[in-house]
């Protein structure tokens, strides 16, 4: 029998509290009334309400369905889910992973970043949750109820660090789980979605479905960036015949045996030389693997959009 108290934060102060992985399970999750608390729910869960808080600092693990805020404020949050909405807060900061497009409502002083985490259990929750890693539209913000001449969010620094906005947790309970908020460990790989891209040059990779699609395509990102690159946006989406032709063009005859597998791993980098950079790479470090891999500068911009707006039809944006 399952009590919903197990499942309630309420009308806390001044306190830390949270959840193990393992312990909420999959369960729906109610947050409310608390106050300058730092609050820590290590494990996936069905949907989550946070209303009235005020001054808290939460991290939110995979969430299946959706996370609402409302009548919040001054809270600073690490969120992974498929749906997020806010309405009636003011001044949250989020770190956000979530699958479609974040949408707030009669909210102003919203301020968004790429979620960056990492625990041992945190990839099982993903998965547990049905969420991929590599969809995250973090930065591409559905006001519902915005202002002529005001803008009632933006996104937070480039350089923000976690820790500095949510610190690891305190007690001695929530110690034990081994968490890291170093971005380069974060289980999802951090792009860096719709600010200003740096180049006027992408490149896209498209890993097909396999073993090891999520090792390669984080083994991509690692080389890329360590190369000076930057990640602009990840998508996890399944393809047909008929899409492969439009973004693969000429090269798809040889990509379509390879949809039947599953779904595709898109990146785009960004910068100066990512074309070569990226094709290089991918012939150095994956050279039994079938990758596909914009040809050339000239088209790959071609290529990204072909590709986003096939993915952003698929995943109904």
């Amino acid at each position: 029998q399952i009590d919903p108290k197990d499942y309630t934060f309420s009308g806390l102060k001044d306190e830390t509290v949270g959840r193990l992985p393992g312990q909420v399970a999959g369960q729906q999750f109610i947050i409310q009334d608390c106050e300058n608390c730092s609050i820590y729910i290590l494990d996936h869960s069905a949907t989550i309400t946070i209303d009235d808080c005020v001054n808290c600092r939460i991290f939110l693990g995979p969430v299946k369905g959706s996370v609402f805020f409302r009548d919040c404020r001054d809270c600073r949050c690490v969120v992974a889910c498929q749906q997020f909405r806010t309405r009636d807060c003011r001044k949250l900061e989020v770190f956000l992973c979530c699958a479609t497009q974040p949408i707030i409502e009669s909210s102003t002083g919203m301020k968004f970043g790429c979620f960056q985490y990492y625990y041992p259990e945190l990839a099982l929750q993903f998965k547990d949750a049905g969420l991929s890693i590599f969809n995250n539209t973090w930065s591409n913000i559905h006001d519902f109820t915005p202002v002529s001449g005001e803008n009632n969010w933006g996104l937070l620094p480039e350089n923000a660090v976690v820790q500095d906005y949510l610190p690891l947790p305190s007690s001695e309970e929530l110690k034990g789980v081994r968490i890291s908020t170093d971005a380069p460990r974060s289980i999802i790989p951090v792009t860096r979605g719709r600010r200003q891209k740096c180049s006027e040059e992408s490149c896209l990779a498209v890993f097909f479905a396999g073993d090891y699609t999520t090792a390669n395509a984080r083994k991509l990102i690692d080389e890329m960036t360590g190369k000076g690159f930057q990640l602009v946006q990840t998508k996890e989406v399944s393809m047909k015949a008929e899409d492969a032709h439009r973004v693969f063009q000429q090269c798809a005859s040889e990509f379509i045996p390879l949809l039947e597998k599953g779904p595709v791993v898109a990146l785009e980098f960004n910068g100066e030389g990512a074309v070569e950079g990226c094709r290089s790479t991918v012939g150095a470090v994956f050279s039994g693997t079938k990758v596909f891999v914009s040809e050339s500068k000239a088209s790959a911009s071609q290529d990204v959009d072909n590709f986003y707006n096939f993915a952003d039809m698929q995943m109904g944006m």
